[in-house]
């Protein structure tokens, strides 16, 4: 055939069976463009390779069967980005539920008591002995002045001093956590 021939009988088959093309495509893809698009690649496919297929009796039924076979590509591709998104977002809602149960175990008037409680006793172990254990004694255990008194062999005036200089000690370490300290812990006051 020559260039002229081949024209013509491309436009005629362009004309007539375009849209039954179309809606061969769309009724497996269910888009339209993309329904388009894959008769335009089969008839482009068939325009560009033309020249080797002079054995083909029935060219609409060629274009047809190329354009089935780029609508399975299609379906297939469609098939593999669905279960790419599908692990993406399965992943993701994993991900989403391990933040939201990780914050509804979370509770933050705990995390905060630990992390003070860990600064006093950091605090603490910068004491003297002696002033560290009288203060445990008062406020850990409720221990009153009197009593620690008679168990140190100290005056309560000392027992005083030595809660006393631990109080200014905790004041000066935890001066950024005071606020949180004095509606936590009640052994700011003496």
């Amino acid at each position: 055939m020559d260039e002229n021939t081949d024209i013509k009988l491309f436009n005629n088959i362009f004309i007539t069976h375009r849209e039954r093309y179309i809606r061969f495509a769309y009724s497996y893809t269910y888009n339209r463009e993309a329904a388009e698009d894959l008769v335009t690649e089969s008839l482009i496919y068939y325009w560009e390779n033309r020249n080797r297929l002079q054995d083909v009796k029935d060219i609409p039924l060629y274009i047809l069967v190329t354009l089935k076979n780029k609508c399975l590509d299609y379906l297939q591709r469609e098939r593999t980005w669905n279960n790419i998104a599908e692990n993406l977002l399965s992943n993701k809602e994993w991900e989403l539920q391990m933040r939201i149960s990780s914050l509804e175990a979370c509770e933050p008037e705990t995390l905060l008591r630990n992390e003070i409680q860990d600064l006093i006793n950091q605090a603490l172990a910068k004491l003297p002995e002696k002033s560290s254990r009288i203060f445990i004694m008062s406020r850990y255990e409720g221990k009153n002045y009197q009593t620690i008194a008679q168990e140190t062999n100290l005056s309560v005036k000392s027992v005083e001093f030595h809660i006393s200089k631990a109080l200014n000690v905790l004041r000066k370490e935890l001066k950024d956590y005071l606020p949180y300290l004095l509606l936590l812990f009640d052994f700011f006051y003496e």
